[in-house]
């Protein structure tokens, strides 16, 4: 793996949660839009579209928010699901919360959304850094009103090289990439751009994914980032007894399917992959179709 790799595996990463922490009261109203009150009293912004018996929450990747499923929720909602997104803490419209960025807090946050909007028999969907906080959460807690987890892309279990993982990039990789962040998000945004896509993207699209990656305070981008990375996952693996499916595309810059897709499905029980030749990081918008089809197929089983 050269180094230019090794750089863009990190474009994914970022997050934390903890769930030491009983959950709280609704915070107003669990309608679309409305906050929902993490364990610390930040609040989190949640989006719903569509209705109908089985529910389909999606966890989004670092930097971007729940406006990143726009086209997953459009296919689902007209199938008779009922798709709820939220935007992590320092995120979209949710709280800039002072702290709270680490893996567990994160986790801990998903599980506020669950539980406050009583969700249940809900099936994950998580891409990237969303992903790695459904594992961390469904490792904690159990999943207990979880049916199902879809992993896309993930960044998981451990893209942190140390004695013990000969897996991922050292951390002088991962530092150099954070002082990218404090210098220029911005020229390290759109360096990256390209290899998070296909040629075949068109160029408005892949603007308004870079540009809602922007829009993340830098302070919590490298906060989410550092989380990730150093965050170890790896015993996280066994604990998972549902079935999950993982999609992973073999031209993954930033996940690298040999450190993450593949080590999640030799690690995981009941773990299907389905590897997609030619396909990025940006795997759930250049594969669209495909993608769908597959969670669609991975629902109704």
């Amino acid at each position: 793996m050269n180094r230019r790799t090794l750089l863009l595996s990190t474009a994914a990463l970022a997050a934390g949660t903890s769930m030491a922490h009983p959950p709280v009261a609704v915070a107003a109203s669990t309608r679309s839009g409305r906050q929902v009150s993490a364990t610390d009293g930040a609040h989190l912004f949640h989006r719903e579209f569509g209705e109908g018996p089985r529910t389909l929450l999606f966890a989004s990747s670092w930097a971007l928010d729940s406006r990143m499923w726009d086209y997953q929720v459009a296919h689902f909602a007209a199938l008779g699901y009922r798709c709820v997104t939220w935007d992590r803490r320092g995120h979209g419209r949710s709280e800039i919360a002072a702290g709270g960025y680490d893996l567990d807090t994160l986790a801990d946050d998903l599980g506020a959304v669950i539980e406050q909007l009583d969700l249940r028999d809900v099936i994950l969907v998580g891409h990237s850094m969303g992903a790695a906080e459904c594992l961390r959460y469904m490792a904690r807690s159990g999943g207990e009103r979880v049916r199902k987890v879809a992993f896309i892309a993930p960044v998981a279990p451990f893209v942190l090289r140390t004695a013990g993982n000969p897996y991922g990039a050292p951390l002088a990789v991962y530092e150099s990439v954070w002082a990218q962040f404090a210098n220029d998000f911005p020229g390290w945004a759109y360096d990256n751009q390209a290899a998070f896509f296909t040629e075949l993207t068109s160029r408005p699209l892949q603007e308004v994914l870079t540009r809602q990656l922007l829009e993340t305070p830098v302070p919590v981008a490298i906060a989410t980032h550092k989380a990730l990375v150093t965050t170890d996952l790896r015993a996280d693996l066994p604990r998972i007894q549902h079935p999950v499916l993982i999609l992973h595309g073999d031209r993954d810059a930033s996940a690298p399917l040999a450190i993450t897709g593949l080590r999640l499905a030799a690690g995981i029980p009941h773990a299907e992959l389905k590897v997609y030749a030619g396909a990025p990081h940006g795997i759930w918008i250049t594969h669209l179709a495909q993608v769908n089809s597959d969670l669609e197929a991975f629902i109704r089983a």
